[in-house]
């Protein structure tokens, strides 16, 4: 990389909306990077934020719009 280039990685915030997500695991077969998991009580949740690669499946997937993927950038 050139000197005085700063190198920016993609990351994002995965939110899942708790009130709307009826657990049914679309989004945990779905997901690539095995960001969601089902807890011990059988709900789904956000697990490994840090792995989401920005695919949307999840996003897509989902019959009750409870997951949304937003774009950012860091350092």
């Amino acid at each position: 990389m050139k000197e005085g280039v700063i190198a920016l990685t993609k990351r994002f915030k995965v939110v899942l909306n708790t009130k709307w997500c009826k657990s049914c695991g679309i989004c945990v077969e779905f997901c690539p990077k095995k960001v969601f998991e089902f807890t011990s009580d059988g709900k789904v949740r956000v697990m490994r934020e840090e792995m989401c690669v920005g695919c949307r499946s999840c996003e897509l997937r989902c019959p009750d719009y409870a997951v949304e993927v937003r774009e950012g950038e860091e350092e």
